[in-house]
């Protein structure tokens, strides 16, 4: 029996629409790979994720599970999944890729297959695309390989792993919403103007360049969504008066984790991220039951990624 778990990202980092993502420390998914009674791939208990198929290829950690022992000759070989949902889902923080990612780290050391992380993406990325319909790491690559992940080309799943000045940490808040990857993108206009263009490139060129010069300032101006934010921040409960609150109180940029309805800021120190997360609990409120309508969470970006556990 081998558990692995893959953790929670922010994908599209404001100005990286599809080809930007980091992982959170928490929270994050954990699947467990043990052998099967019968010949073929089961999964056997969903922890904590009412509506999610049982059946292997309607389920992301199920279809990545599949690909990986076909590609290892094996596709008959008796394997007992359990997945154990730690997040929600529809909330734009990864929850489908998460899982997807967890079932093949577990499964790889499971079988003693030996596979590099970058060799088990192509089988993630299969069982990610069941549930987003497309073909985008922004989720996946972040929660397998750790760190800011820029990508080149998601088809062929190109991409580098940039480098996280110190001290740099997020704050990622969940609000008592729900929004599907596939609405979300189903509102989005095919049409870019040249000036979107022009600024939209300008910034995701010169966040990667300030990343690597530790320059928060100019992190802090490159932090600017003129193409996606504008299309889908209405869709997001007091979106407006977070992004105001977080800014006025220092963050470097403030925008949409994923399709949301999650929001996130970069911060360059701990003063700031507490005062962003106490903003965000006063501004939410409470919930019926007395809790904190809004979950949010804040560390230091996750450099390591998914791990068996």
């Amino acid at each position: 029996m081998i558990k692995a778990f893959a953790p929670a990202t922010v994908s599209n980092v404001a100005v990286g629409f599809d080809i930007m993502g980091f992982p959170m420390e928490a929270p994050g998914d954990e699947v467990i790979i043990k052998e099967g009674k019968e010949p073929g791939t089961v999964i056997s208990r969903i922890t904590k994720g009412k509506g999610l198929s049982y059946d292997p290829i309607k389920n992301t950690a199920g279809v990545s599970v599949i690909k990986m022992l076909e590609h290892l000759g094996i596709p008959d070989h008796p394997i007992d999944i359990e997945i154990r949902k730690k997040m929600p889902f529809g909330t734009g923080i990864g929850s489908s890729a998460a899982s997807a990612v967890a079932s093949v780290v577990a499964l790889n050391h499971y079988l003693d297959a030996k596979l590099t992380k970058r060799e088990l993406l192509p089988f993630a990325m299969a069982g990610e695309s069941v549930a987003s319909g497309a073909w985008h790491g922004d989720n996946v690559i972040p929660s397998m390989m750790g760190g800011i992940i820029l990508i080149r080309d998601n088809a062929t799943l190109d991409f580098t792993k940039l480098y996280v000045p110190n001290g740099l940490r997020y704050v990622v808040i969940l609000p008592p919403a729900q929004i599907l990857t596939s609405e979300s993108r189903s509102i989005l206009s095919d049409q870019v103007t040249l000036k979107q263009m022009i600024t939209q490139t300008g910034n995701a060129a010169t966040l990667v360049a300030a990343l690597y010069s530790s320059d928060f300032d100019k992190i802090s101006r490159c932090l600017q969504d003129v193409v996606i934010e504008p299309q889908r921040s209405h869709l997001i409960p007091k979106f407006d008066e977070m992004k105001q609150k977080a800014m006025e109180l220092g963050a470097l940029g403030f925008s949409i984790s994923g399709s949301g309805p999650s929001m996130f800021a970069l911060c360059r120190n701990t003063f700031t991220s507490d005062n962003i997360e106490a903003a965000a609990r006063e501004i939410y409120g409470k919930d019926h039951h007395g809790r904190d309508a809004a979950k949010v969470y804040q560390a230091p970006i996750n450099l390591e990624g998914a791990e068996v556990c």
